[in-house]
């Protein structure tokens, strides 16, 4: 399977090619204003995540929850967003590179634009 994004990208590049600004908010990437799948101001909302009673993954960190929510998303549903949205194959799509530089960015992204390399 060839993957979508390779993370050589830009960030912008990476996630519109990624397709994540169709479903998701995300700070600082332009046009990124879906409403399907929850916001990802990761940087202010991981840590509640993971503490959620809900929540039965193995992640212990926010980055960490990150790469498991797109490997495996239907470990934890955000409350408030439909089950079964967020493809099971989703993460196959992406390189290991890819997934570790949108970690990165969505780790620090809060309401605003996240700090730091792109």
């Amino acid at each position: 399977m060839v993957p979508l994004v390779t993370g050589d990208e830009p960030i912008q590049e990476l996630f519109v090619r990624a397709g994540c600004p169709v479903c998701h908010q995300i700070p600082g990437i332009a046009g990124a204003k879906g409403q399907v799948g929850p916001p990802l101001w990761l940087g202010r909302t991981g840590a509640s995540r993971l503490a959620d009673p809900q929540y039965k993954g193995q992640a212990q960190t926010v980055r960490e929850y990150i790469v498991e929510s797109v490997v495996s998303p239907g470990i934890y549903v955000v409350p408030g967003f439909p089950a079964n949205t967020m493809p099971a194959w989703y993460g196959r799509k992406l390189s290991a590179g890819a997934l570790a530089k949108i970690a990165s960015y969505l780790e620090q992204a809060a309401d605003e634009s996240p700090t730091g390399p792109p």
